[in-house]
């Protein structure tokens, strides 16, 4: 049974948000969260965000 990262709550009733990092061996898996409140909740405990920025690749 997967758990949201942020609450703790099943994830298998939900379609859930998946948060990857990119690191220098590909990319690992950040979190997994039930709805787009508990990411963002997680994200301001967390400061997970800060530093991060977009890109486009073309």
């Amino acid at each position: 049974m997967a758990e949201c990262t942020y609450c703790e709550q099943d994830l298998e009733q939900y379609d859930a948000v998946l948060v990857d990092r990119e690191t220098d061996d590909g990319r690992t898996q950040e979190g997994a969260f039930c709805n787009y409140g508990c990411l963002s909740a997680w994200l301001d405990e967390t400061d997970a965000a800060t530093g991060a920025c977009c890109r486009i690749d073309v």
